[in-house]
């Protein structure tokens, strides 16, 4: 039998940290799977949003432990044209025991055919680098200006398919702007603007052509801060259609009579 008083003593665990911490919300990972014909046909790419698809108890949890803009792990993103004001957790992030929780579900097996069922994309994996990936969060008067994201894994060379986001953002109102927009393949139009709210998640095929960002600037208080989880799936080879030539960065894209 397991001694579950020897394990905490031997790594030093509490009675919390050993709990396990369900992360998603009852029943909705039976939703998301029901969605999957939503998700074939959503334009301008495939693509599903998703409200209270996690606890919220979970979500305000990991915003307690939420890392400072100063921590020496977080890497600041700010060019001044295609990135303002933006910062992303990295490999040397020390996450709290809700955050790690909520990514390692989210990398898991179960959750991998979940979403092969919703995308009918085969053999999908996780990346264990978290490149680009983790926690996300830009500050009033910030922005990310339209791009497709680089399409390889930079380690593995595998195709990169999915982006799923979590957005933690409570009493976020439309007078904030920051909307996630989703653009046509021609960037002509904007076809979809999506509120960033607390416990809302956007899951969209990442292929050449998947124009989406935050092209409007954060409107606020100085200490107003748009966060999200971001998690990238990937897989080995990809149908030809949604490849526009050889490995690629991030493609940045202006918006016609806008700029970036």
């Amino acid at each position: 039998m397991i001694n579950l008083d020897a394990i905490k003593g031997l790594f030093g665990l509490s009675e919390e940290q050993t709990k396990k911490i369900n992360v998603f919300a009852p029943g909705a990972i039976e939703k998301l799977t029901g969605l999957a014909a939503d998700y074939q046909s959503a334009q301008p790419f495939p693509h599903l949003v998703i409200d209270n698809l996690f606890e919220n108890d979970v979500l305000s949890n990991v915003i307690e432990e939420w890392p400072a803009t100063s921590e020496s792990s977080v890497e600041p993103h700010d060019d001044g044209t295609y990135s303002v004001q933006k910062y992303a957790s990295t490999w040397k992030t020390e996450y709290g025991p809700n955050t790690r929780e909520i990514l390692r579900q989210l990398n898991e097996a179960h959750f991998l055919q979940t979403l092969t069922a919703v995308t009918g994309i085969q053999g999908l994996m996780p990346d264990p680098y978290m490149l680009g990936g983790g926690l996300h969060f830009t500050s009033s008067g910030g922005k990310l200006a339209i791009h497709a994201d680089f399409n390889k894994h930079h380690f593995f060379k595998l195709d990169r398919r999915l982006n799923l986001l979590v957005y933690l953002n409570d009493g976020w109102k439309e007078e904030n702007q920051g909307w996630l927009e989703l653009w046509d393949r021609e960037m002509t139009s904007c076809q979809r603007r999506i509120l960033p709210v607390m416990n809302r998640t956007v899951l969209f095929s990442t292929t050449d052509f998947s124009f989406h960002g935050q092209p409007e600037k954060i409107v606020g208080p100085p200490d107003l801060m748009r966060r999200s989880i971001a998690v990238y799936y990937f897989s080995n080879g990809r149908p030809q259609e949604e490849i526009s030539g050889e490995e690629h960065s991030t493609l940045w894209r202006e918006r016609p009579g806008q700029g970036f």
